[in-house]
């Protein structure tokens, strides 16, 4: 008899076992688990630096109501050199579990202090966020203060239980420079991108002049939209991904199909000081995550660069405060991409500078557009922009003012 009871005690667990698995279905259990979240962090490059610095506390992600939480936790804070992370480098911010649902954004915590490492000069860090120039020059970098409390990205994603979602923070260190005016002061202005690796199509190639391979050149992903072909009353140009070459001339780009099979277009613009510019055009497809073979473009050698100098003058201001004031400075060209029938305007490099600053920028000998503007924070685009047409000669300087209402 007790053999029996004990018998029919089991049988009723296991039933009672099979029916909390199987009652419910996969996604009722599946919602109560955990999803991961991997962060990591790349750069898009910046002309003219040996090294960028920013120093990173924490990272943190909203869902909703008040609460952030964080996903990423330093200490005082690592300092990293963002042209270090170019070319497809990424460096790994972390891996943490999160409950599923909808992020709506993320914000990174700057650090107030450097770690202990030591710079490019072989120096220990002197402040949390800085630069050194191609001449050795460093710069410390100042926050606005509305970035004070964290740099905020606005930009949703998605866990799923018992799933991994892949996470790239595109750190563009040349539009997060904003060079000194009078006051002498180097702003961290930082524009970052969320790149969910899944959603992304990447493009390899090489750059080449002649035979032989060229290294550090400019390399970017654009799209232009002629207001002749479109309802729009201006002419856009957008840079939605950019990198240099190493040193066997390769480049890697991370570019967005915008979930469309039939493919988006791109401008794949190189440039280097020194050579003339060249673009080709790409098709990336949302069913195609990585493009067969590579992408190659040939440089011209021209006969020299030049300088373009000016200074920036008007009331060019982020959240009125005086020393916060910039404009971007974009040199263009008119290419031809694909035929040769069809040209496009493409950005072969862009600058941030203070207001009131003597700017001087080296360029390849040729006929530029120089596409000034400054940053509407209210509308989250530049805006008030001027054109200039200018061309750059061999042996000679040319002056360019920049005068803003």
């Amino acid at each position: 008899m007790k053999s029996k009871k004990l018998w029919l005690v089991v049988m009723l667990s296991l039933l009672s076992l099979f029916a909390g698995c199987g009652g419910g279905g996969g996604g009722s259990s599946s919602g109560g688990s955990t999803g991961t979240l991997s962060l990591s962090l790349t750069d898009a490059p910046a002309i003219g630096y040996k090294a960028v610095y920013v120093t990173i506390e924490k990272v943190q992600v909203h869902m909703g109501g008040d609460t952030w939480t964080t996903v990423t936790d330093v200490g005082n804070g690592k300092t990293y050199n963002l042209l270090e992370l170019v070319g497809g480098v990424r460096e790994d911010l972390g891996i943490t579990e999160l409950a599923p649902g909808s992020y709506t954004q993320m914000r990174l915590i700057l650090g107030r202090v450097p770690d202990g490492g030591i710079n490019v000069l072989s120096q220990k860090h002197l402040f949390p966020n800085y630069v050194v120039t191609d001449a050795d020059e460093t710069h410390e970098l100042k926050v606005p203060s509305g970035f004070q409390t964290g740099i905020k990205i606005v930009q949703g994603f998605v866990i799923n239980g018992n799933q991994t979602t892949e996470l790239i923070l595109d750190f563009d260190a040349a539009k997060s420079i904003v060079k000194a005016g009078n006051s002498g002061n180097w702003l961290l202005k930082p524009t970052i991108k969320v790149l969910e690796l899944k959603e992304y199509a990447i493009v390899r190639g090489v750059v080449k002049y002649e035979d032989k391979t060229v290294s550090g050149a400019l390399v970017s992903a654009q799209q232009f939209d002629d207001k002749n072909n479109s309802d729009k009353e201006d002419d856009t140009l957008e840079v939605f991904s950019t990198t240099v070459t190493n040193t066997e001339g390769e480049f890697e780009l991370f570019l967005n199909p915008n979930g469309n099979v039939t493919g988006s277009l791109y401008n794949i613009v190189a440039y280097k000081n020194d050579y003339e510019a060249n673009c080709v055009e790409v098709l990336t497809k949302a069913d195609l995550p990585q493009l067969p073979g590579t992408t190659s473009i040939t440089l011209a050698k021209p006969v020299s660069t030049n300088t373009l100098t000016g200074f920036v003058t008007g009331a060019i201001r982020i959240s009125g405060a005086t020393d916060q004031q910039y404009v971007t400075l974009s040199f263009r060209q008119n290419m031809v991409c694909k035929d040769a029938v069809n040209s496009s305007s493409v950005e072969v490099k862009s600058e941030n500078h203070a207001n009131l600053s003597i700017y001087t920028t080296e360029l390849t000998q040729g006929v530029y557009d120089v596409n000034a503007s400054i940053y509407d924070e209210a509308t989250d685009r530049q805006s008030e922009d001027d054109a200039y047409d200018i061309k750059i000669t061999a042996g000679e300087s040319t002056p360019l003012p920049i005068p803003f209402p």
